[in-house]
């Protein structure tokens, strides 16, 4: 009986330490951590790509030599997602908010008021796969739209700023 008791302290404390070590290690908003909660309305969102929401990263494969108007696909194994906020956010985090309808969220890569959504996520903390057939540019700056939907006058769009990085070539002089 007590190995039994002692096990199962052990396994509480590890759950704990997890628990907490998540949160500790939470992405640059202040992020809930869950493991997928279905996305519904008067929530706020922060979304992320490749895990994180300032700062963010998408590499995208160019090969032969690129200029600033060359694109490229992006590379496999890279992610969008969107979390639900708690917590103070820091300035740089633009937040969403899915207003008065909203289940799910897409993903617009570009100004997410033109640009055509290329994603649909349906749960907080769920990572969906960037798509590899994107035409994305070679190198340089962009913008990642998170839009809740169905949307309505109170739904605001969260974004992400992110930097676009060549693998397999380099900018042309």
């Amino acid at each position: 009986m007590r190995s039994r008791h002692h096990r199962l302290r052990i396994l509480g404390a590890a759950a704990a330490v997890a628990v907490l070590g998540g949160t500790a290690g939470m992405s640059s908003a202040a992020a809930a951590d869950v493991s997928p909660l279905p996305i519904q309305p008067h929530q706020t969102f922060v979304g992320q790509v490749n895990g994180v929401t300032i700062d963010a990263v998408v590499k995208v494969g160019c090969f032969g030599p690129v200029t600033s108007t060359s694109t490229g696909h992006p590379m496999a194994g890279q992610t969008v997602s969107v979390q639900l906020v708690s917590g103070i956010v820091p300035d740089k985090a633009t937040v969403g908010y899915t207003g008065e309808s909203a289940d799910h969220v897409l993903v617009a890569f570009g100004n997410p008021a033109s640009a055509a959504p290329t994603t649909e996520i349906k749960a907080y903390g769920l990572q969906v796969a960037i798509p590899t057939t994107l035409d994305l540019p070679c190198f340089g700056t962009g913008t990642v739209g998170f839009i809740p939907a169905p949307t309505s006058a109170t739904a605001q769009t969260a974004t992400v700023d992110v930097t676009y990085v060549s693998v397999g070539a380099v900018p042309a002089s």
